[in-house]
């Protein structure tokens, strides 16, 4: 199976299965391509009985291609990659994105949520 971002974006109807499928978002970051900010990517998932095998990340201005396995680690460039090692959540970096549905409903939400990070004693 194949599911395609900006398909799903245009409206077309799209249903997760047990079936190895691709995912695919060939402009992952469209907001910032039309911005020429940049930060944008192209992202690959397979998934098979609706868990993530395997993704792809290539960061195209970076010229930077991020690869994971599930069991098996994440890379870029074939470098291995490690997490923090920070357990202190007030020396953390909290890095959030708003979205671009501006449904007051959705809006209601993501500012509550916001509120809620925003009282968390965090670094920055």
């Amino acid at each position: 199976s194949f599911i395609g971002e900006e398909s799903v974006a245009a409206g077309e109807g799209s249903v997760l299965t047990d079936n190895p499928t691709w995912i695919i978002d060939p402009i992952d970051g469209t907001t910032n391509f039309v911005h020429r900010f940049p930060f944008v990517a192209v992202s690959i998932g397979f998934v098979v009985n609706k868990k993530m095998e395997f993704g792809i990340v290539y960061s195209c201005i970076e010229d930077k291609m991020y690869t994971a396995r599930k069991g098996k680690g994440a890379f870029c460039n074939g470098q291995k990659l490690q997490v923090s090692g920070q357990e202190d959540i007030t020396k953390s970096l909290l890095v959030t994105e708003l979205g671009s549905n501006r449904d007051p409903e959705t809006i209601k939400i993501i500012l509550s949520n916001m509120e809620r990070l925003l009282s968390i004693p965090i670094h920055g």
